[in-house]
Formats: structure tokens, C-alpha cells, sequence
């Protein structure tokens, strides 16, 4: 895996926190509605789902079936899976992020830049190859629905690991690639990178393995849309650094328009007198009244005023 989280030297110090919520909740708005705004084609979604399985068959690859039939006839395995596929991509994804912001901050942006430039390689394959997951297929081809099957001991319904009702807002055919896989995939790497302790090193190698067994035991994604989110992590760690350079050219440019634009303008478009601006000695403002603090000061300017005029009436 590339390097994706070495600093960079425009990465020296870390984002502050208040742009960065903004900036993940776009990310993450577009992944949740992405899935859901990519058109269901439904007949190509299950031939793509069937091609997957012949390819697996060709390659001898049947995992799926052996542990979906654990999952479905063993509860103390199948339900905390179900609770694993519907909680832990939510959970250990920004856990590990803010993981990261607070102690590893000069890894943070190289991190965040990976996550998200995956993500949106992860949108584009469901818009390309929209995949019908094994759960979703014709009872004949063997696989049990563990979601709707233990679906009484959890939040979610029998559509969708969305809470239940709400399966009608999520794309349930956007199973190329397994961004669960992806996002776990990112999670490992950086534990694993980054982690002191051996106990946090191994959860970095556990929670990848992990998650692909629970997505393929759930009958939620193909072990080829498990090889693929990793495919789509390494191909955001390899398209992290120009990212980086793009961004931060883009910012440049943004400061210095901004640094040649006038700062002085008012709305009305006038300037303001600098304050260090001051009347020359013996100049009057028309219009000015200037007050006398003692009466004797008026003659005695009248007086200054005549000798002024005396060299003049001479001349």
C-alpha cells in the first residue's frame, strides 16, 4: 500500500477542526446520497451480480456460501454480525479519523485526503456497475438474508441494514465495490501504521479480516466486491499526494486573489484616510470653529495675524 499518509510539506501544521466537520459532511453526504440518487437498474444489477458469481466459480472461489449457511443456522454468530455490518462502518471509520486529528497530526490531512478520494472512486463503480448483492438474488441460488432474518433483534428491517422504514432511501444494488471492505481496509492501515501499542497493531490487522468474513457471511457483498474496495483504497492512496499538490495550488491561488483586492474599500467604494494622517502646522479646515480657552487667546492671534500681513503691506 502507498504511502498515502506521509506528511507532506504543505501539511505541517493541523486543520483546525471547524473547517474540517464541514468538509467530511459533504464527503459523507455525498456517499449516503450517492447510493441513493444512482439510478436501480435492476435487471442489469442482477446480471452483474450473476457474473460475478460464474467469475468466482471459474476462479474457484466460493467462500460466500459456507459462511452464510454458519451465519444463518448459528444466532450467536449470525446476530452479531448483522450488528457489526450495520454499525461498525459508521463507527470505527471517524472514530479512527479523530483518532488520527488528535494524535497524529501530521499525518491527519494526507488521511482524510485518501478516505475521501476513495469514496468518490467507491461512488463512481456503484454509478458504473450497479450489482445486485447475494442476498437480494433468487432463493436458488443458495444464499440467506441474515438481515431480515434476525431482523426482530435489531434496529434494521428486512429491506436494508437501514434502520427499519427507511429502507426505501438507500440503493440496496450499489454492492461493487464493498466500501465496507474499503473504509476497513483504510481503518487497518492506519492503526497499524501509526499504532504504539500492540493490542491497537493488531485490531489493525483484525478489523479488515473481520469485516470481510461479516459482509460475505451476511450475503451482503461477493468476495470480488471485497477485492475490489481494497482495489479502490489503493487506488485512492496512489491518487493522495497529487490530490494534496491540486488543493493546495488551488489554495494559493484563492490567497492571492484575495491579497491583491484592495483592503480599504468601503461598500460605497471610498478609500479611508489613514490614521496616521495629520494637519500641516498653521493649516485650517474651512467650516472649522476653533474654541478659545482663554480670552486673551484671540487678541493675541489677531496680533499674529496683523504682524503676518505687516511684510506684505511693505513689499
Amino acid at each position: 500500500m502507498p504511502h498515502a499518509t506521509a506528511a507532506t510539506p504543505s501539511s505541517g501544521h493541523r486543520p483546525r477542526w471547524w473547517t474540517e466537520l464541514p468538509l467530511i459532511a459533504v464527503v459523507y453526504g455525498l456517499y449516503a446520497t450517492g447510493r441513493l440518487l444512482v439510478h436501480e437498474n435492476i435487471p442489469a444489477a442482477v446480471e452483474n451480480g450473476l457474473a460475478i458469481l460464474r467469475l468466482e466459480k471459474a476462479l474457484h472461489l466460493n467462500a460466500e456460501h459456507p459462511l452464510n449457511r454458519l451465519l444463518t443456522a448459528r444466532p450467536t454468530l449470525g446476530i452479531p454480525a448483522d450488528f457489526a455490518y450495520a454499525s461498525l462502518h459508521y463507527l470505527v471509520t471517524p472514530a479512527v479519523l479523530i483518532w488520527i486529528f488528535r494524535r497524529r497530526s501530521a499525518a491527519y490531512r494526507a488521511a482524510r485526503t485518501w478516505l475521501m478520494t476513495s469514496t468518490l472512486l467507491g461512488l463512481a463503480g456503484f454509478a458504473l456497475m450497479p450489482t445486485c448483492p447475494p442476498r437480494l438474488l433468487d432463493a436458488h441460488h443458495g444464499f440467506v438474508d441474515t438481515m431480515a432474518q434476525y431482523s426482530a433483534y435489531g434496529w434494521w428491517g428486512a429491506g436494508a441494514s437501514a434502520p427499519r422504514g427507511l429502507s426505501g432511501m438507500t440503493n440496496q444494488y450499489a454492492a461493487m465495490p464493498s466500501l465496507h471492505v474499503g473504509w476497513a481496509v483504510w481503518c487497518g492501515v492506519l492503526l497499524w501504521r501509526h499504532g504504539r501499542h500492540p493490542l491497537v497493531r493488531a485490531a489493525g490487522v483484525a478489523y479488515p479480516l473481520i469485516t470481510v468474513l461479516v459482509v460475505m457471511g451476511t450475503a451482503n457483498h461477493y468476495f470480488l466486491d471485497a477485492v475490489a474496495g481494497a482495489a479502490v483504497m489503493a487506488a485512492g492512496a496512489l491518487l493522495t499526494r497529487p490530490s494534496l499538490r491540486l488543493a493546495d495550488r488551488v489554495k494559493d491561488r484563492t490567497r492571492a486573489v484575495f491579497a491583491r483586492m484592495p483592503a480599504s474599500v468601503t461598500p460605497t467604494g471610498s478609500t479611508f484616510v489613514s490614521d496616521g494622517c495629520k494637519t500641516s502646522p498653521g493649516e485650517r479646515i474651512p467650516g472649522r470653529r476653533t474654541a478659545s480657552a482663554h480670552p486673551s487667546d484671540a487678541s493675541t492671534r489677531s496680533a499674529a495675524e496683523a504682524g503676518e500681513d505687516a511684510p506684505a503691506a511693505a513689499r
